[in-house]
């Protein structure tokens, strides 16, 4: 061997030695308490997750309180949503958020005013696709009500609203007025009744100190154009709340800011605490080098350190909007880590993708800092943070 291969061979082995130091940490995650959903679903190219997250938290519920697994329909709600926000959109002139996101409120909305239908009797795929592709119809509606909010003669004709369903329609496919499952006829109302769906029985938990605590307040984000409501609880008590449901059989539907490093594309929501790097430069890097260059032992990773979470870093994240409306998904269980610490066990709504296969698990640090709102049965509730609130 000359010299030259064995600079080239010292070179390939130091890499080795670096890279394998560097191996990231693996989670090994036991269940503490799992409690039933429906299967796993996939909103793929629509802007849905607050309609997928809310159908599966409310399949939960019927699971939770009849043992009864249903697969409810999604565009359904969709349709209604962004007819009941045309119509709005419209009286405000166009100064509304009109864009595919909205809130797990909206959906119980819906329910309660149109009733819900199974998956099989309205699947709202009818422009040929077996999955929600939706940037055509969100650009064609929203096209269409800039127009007519816009409408320089101001008095509005009685054939927009008619012209806004024919959109609908053509991409989602009419909604049936009666329908089958296992033998009985239904209407939405009626399928709702019987599935026992009661929009009194949830509410909108959120924490944020420029409202007061334990009083109702709209959450300012352009995706709950309904301006609803949500009880205000210190941190504290927000995760009391979540702990508490779990662990007495309920599960949560959770508004999540999903943009942070932390949440990974494989199965892993996480805050660590950021590794101070030597400055360039400095002393150490003159004598030592950067420690990414020097050879270490191979050694088992450990899992980062997390975030210690406060009450004033959630306002920080809310007020500077490094804290915004991401994504919709839906909790139901927890686990604990290999060192104890624990983790909410989430259902996502892209599909059966990465390490765990539709699922992730997301550490208390995360969900304490990036909740924006999560919604509950009532009953969910401790007693005495339900008798703050003047919950019954």
């Amino acid at each position: 061997m000359n010299i030259r291969s064995i600079f080239t061979a010292a070179a390939c082995a130091l890499i080795a030695i670096s890279a394998s130091a560097q191996k990231a940490p693996e989670y090994e995650f036991t269940v503490v308490k799992e409690n039933p959903v429906t299967s796993i679903k996939n909103q793929y190219r629509s802007g849905t997750c607050w309609c997928y997250s809310a159908l599966s938290f409310i399949e939960s519920e019927i699971l939770r309180t009849k043992g009864q697994e249903v697969d409810l329909s999604e565009m359904f709600v969709v349709g209604k949503s962004y007819r009941d926000r045309a119509v709005k959109f419209v009286r405000l002139d166009g100064h509304l958020n009109f864009a595919a996101g909205s809130s797990f409120g909206d959906v119980l909305h819906v329910i309660n005013d149109y009733g819900i239908v199974p998956q099989e009797a309205y699947s709202g795929f009818n422009y040929g696709t077996e999955m929600p592709e939706q940037n055509e119809l969100d650009a064609a509606l929203a096209g269409y009500v800039h127009a007519i909010a816009q409408n320089p003669n101001r008095k509005l004709t009685t054939a927009w609203l008619n012209g806004f369903d024919g959109i609908l329609n053509a991409y989602l496919g009419e909604v049936p007025a009666t329908f089958t499952v296992n033998g009985v006829e239904y209407t939405p109302e009626s399928y709702r009744d019987a599935l026992g769906i009661n929009y009194d029985d949830y509410v909108n938990l959120s924490s944020f100190t420029h409202h007061p605590f334990y009083e109702q307040f709209i959450i300012e984000v352009p995706d709950n154009w309904r301006w609803d409501t949500a009880y205000n609880l210190p941190i504290d008590e927000l995760m009391e709340v979540m702990y508490n449901a779990i662990d007495k059989g309920y599960t949560i539907a959770w508004g999540s800011d999903v943009s942070e490093k932390g949440f990974t594309r494989d199965g892993l929501a996480i805050m660590p605490v950021e590794e101070k790097k030597v400055a360039a430069g400095s002393d150490q890097e003159r004598w030592v080098g950067k420690a990414a260059d020097q050879p270490k032992e191979e050694v088992k990773a450990e899992l980062p350190k997390e975030m210690e979470i406060t009450q004033e870093m959630r306002q920080e994240g809310y007020d500077r909007k490094t804290t915004t409306d991401d994504h919709g998904m839906h909790i139901y269980g927890v686990a604990k880590d290999q060192n104890g610490n624990k983790y909410f066990m989430v259902k996502n709504s892209w599909g059966e993708t990465g390490k765990y296969k539709g699922v992730w698990y997301a550490s208390d640090s995360f969900v304490k800092y990036k909740t924006l709102n999560v919604v509950v049965h009532k009953d969910a509730l401790p007693k005495d943070i339900k008798k703050k609130l003047g919950i019954k």
